[in-house]
């Protein structure tokens, strides 16, 4: 298959059904980043852009037993806080990010994490995509975070269309019936990160097998479709 092929989308009806799929097998996922509080959540996005959750909990279980607000942040100090994430990618740029927006929270917010996009998205080292993972889990807004899962999983199902971010994020909100928008990303990337994954994806194991455009296409060849 060509790498511009534009596949087909799946039908509202097929779609609610890989919803309630996803649903029935996890009620309520739950973000794998482990955080006390809001402020320890959105460090823990900005930590986490190219590394892992699993690297980001490590080095952050220790660092949340002294630092739970920006102003404690502050007292810690940029030199204080490198010893904690050095083990995370890119560490010197987030442990930057991370002191500039702890101050900013402090004197523009009150020390508290703001809940609009426009405002979290004036804060250094947040961008769309951490904005939209702190609205959709702290604040419980049905925003769509995008990640190299999603813009991977989205147009290969049928679930989503788009090439970038942006796109995949706007055909998900369209499309996704409104009842499974506060948890769709979470399934999504959990799919994406377990049993769709890049490299060889776990078909076999996959709830949604059926529905998959991609897998029609290798099968039952079919002509592009125009996407919305």
């Amino acid at each position: 298959m060509a790498d511009d092929t534009v596949m087909p989308l799946l039908e509202h009806r097929e779609l609610v059904l890989v919803f309630e799929r996803f649903k029935k097998q996890n009620p309520n996922p739950l973000p794998e980043l482990d955080a006390p509080n809001p402020y320890c959540f959105l460090l823990s996005v900005v930590l986490s852009a190219q590394a892992t959750d699993k690297s980001v909990n490590a080095a952050t279980v220790p660092l949340y037993k002294i630092v739970q607000s920006p102003q404690q942040m502050l007292e810690l100090g940029k030199e204080g806080l490198i010893p904690y994430i050095r083990s995370i990618g890119l560490y010197n740029n987030k442990a930057e990010h991370i002191i500039a927006l702890s101050k900013k929270l402090v004197e523009d917010f009150h020390g508290e994490v703001p809940a609009t996009r426009e405002e979290l998205m004036t804060l250094p080292g947040v961008g769309r995509k951490t904005a939209n993972v702190v609205l959709n889990v702290v604040f419980h807004q049905p925003a769509m975070p995008v990640d190299t899962h999603l813009l991977r999983v989205c147009p290969k199902t049928g679930i989503a269309a788009g090439k970038t971010p942006r796109e995949v994020e706007e055909s998900l909100l369209a499309r996704v019936p409104e009842e499974y928008l506060l948890f769709a990303h979470h399934w999504l990337l959990l799919h994406g990160r377990y049993v769709c994954t890049a490299r060889k994806p776990h078909c076999g194991d996959c709830i949604i097998s059926d529905f998959c455009v991609y897998r029609r296409y290798q099968v039952n060849p079919m002509p592009a479709a125009k996407v919305w």
